[in-house]
């Protein structure tokens, strides 16, 4: 009698390519990591070629050199993004895989930012990722199929004290349920994937009354903490495998539970729901230490 063939193999991805946008940091660094370590080849894309350089050179010392390249690149260019995945495919062939995870915000309550502040967000955080899909499937999946999967974040009972963020992410889970009709006759799935308080390098970032804010976090989270990059990158990789052949225009939310918790219900403190972390190189966010 023939084994079960479960998808979570060694070598899941072998052969593929997969590109990862904010692939220098954070999630992406994580998940990049994943996808190597199950085969795939992982394309980093981002603005700083240092942090692509040091996180290449750690896949290439964990796994292989062969796991891995980069290439810096602003993804709110539209004609660097043409170049950049025309030069990806030309060196490459087919790109199987797109993890579009770029994105980035300030905190700040709508009456304070500005027309440039909010359209730096929108183009950061919507438009960078439209442009990064649009030219994968043009180029490439249209042709061969593939799939997508953006990462957005959690706003679903709005996003106060971050508005353009709200909105553009918002705006991404439309694009990824319109994306995923349009595209599924060429065999491409869309998906997307909803963080929620994570604890990523990204919480470092945050200053003032923000920052002293994330040590809290977990008291708003019936799971009683915050997730792990382990936990997004866990859930990415799903949506990217042919476990998932049958998923597409969804959102995938990896809160626990947060957004469905209301004032009438308290939630208790505990340590009942262990984390998964299975990434080697995670390190604990500064602001949480």
């Amino acid at each position: 009698m023939a084994a079960y063939r479960t998808v979570f193999r060694e070598g899941l991805f072998s052969g593929r390519t997969i590109v990862v946008t904010g692939g220098g940091s954070g999630i992406g660094r994580c998940t990049a990591h994943e996808l190597a370590a199950l085969g795939a080849h992982v394309v980093l894309l981002g603005r700083k070629p240092e942090r692509l350089l040091a996180v290449a050179a750690e896949i290439a010392s964990d796994i292989d050199s062969t796991a891995v390249s980069w290439h810096a690149c602003d993804i709110r260019d539209e004609a660097a993004v043409q170049a950049t995945i025309t030069a990806i495919v030309a060196a490459r062939g087919l790109i199987h895989g797109l993890v579009n995870n770029a994105g980035g915000q300030f905190p700040a309550p709508l009456m304070a930012i500005s027309q440039k502040g909010f359209e730096t967000v929108v183009r950061t955080n919507l438009v960078g990722g439209f442009l990064v899909a649009r030219e994968v499937y043009t180029q490439t999946m249209s042709a061969r199929g593939g799939a997508i999967v953006n990462i957005v974040a959690d706003m679903w009972r709005s996003m106060p004290g971050m508005g353009h963020s709200g909105a553009a992410r918002a705006g991404m889970v439309n694009f990824t349920q319109t994306a995923a009709v349009e595209w599924g006759s060429s065999g491409v799935r869309v998906n997307a994937v909803a963080p929620g308080w994570i604890a990523s390098s990204g919480l470092d970032h945050y200053e003032g009354a923000a920052k002293a804010m994330i040590p809290r976090l977990r008291a708003a989270v019936p799971l009683g903490r915050l997730g792990t990059e382990s936990e997004c990158s866990a859930a990415i990789c799903f949506l990217l495998s042919e476990a998932a052949a049958f998923i597409s225009g969804t959102t995938l939310r990896v809160d626990g539970a947060a957004p469905n918790a209301g004032l009438l219900w308290p939630i208790e403190a505990h340590d009942n729901a262990p984390a998964y972390d299975g990434f080697h190189r995670a390190s604990l966010p500064e602001v949480l230490r």
